[in-house]
């Protein structure tokens, strides 16, 4: 994710993420935004049978491992996360359902 001319590695953002007990799975998406071109877009799974954290517990988890302009404003959970054939999560999917 490049914002305002930064990268922004989407691999720590969802290791991190997962690094929560009650995330269960985590995927990084780059979202359009007006100022910064491009913003991330952390789109969660929450574990079974876990509490679903607030977002700001999420980021305060976050915040101990990276810059505090790497975390993500939007934050989605969803029910589980797309697949390719190969069994990666579909990226590409994501983009087009978190487009607007």
């Amino acid at each position: 994710v490049k914002s305002g001319g930064e990268w922004i590695s989407s691999i720590d953002i969802e290791n991190l993420a997962v690094g929560h007990p009650a995330v269960l799975e985590a995927a990084v998406i780059a979202a359009r935004h007006p100022r910064w071109q491009e913003r991330p877009l952390l789109i969660c799974v929450a574990e079974p049978g876990a509490a679903r954290p607030c977002d700001d517990d999420l980021r305060a988890h976050m915040l101990n491992s990276v810059a505090k302009w790497w975390l993500p404003e939007r934050i989605e959970w969803a029910q589980s996360l797309p697949r390719t054939t190969t069994g990666k999560v579909d990226k590409r999917a994501l983009r087009e359902l978190y487009k607007g």
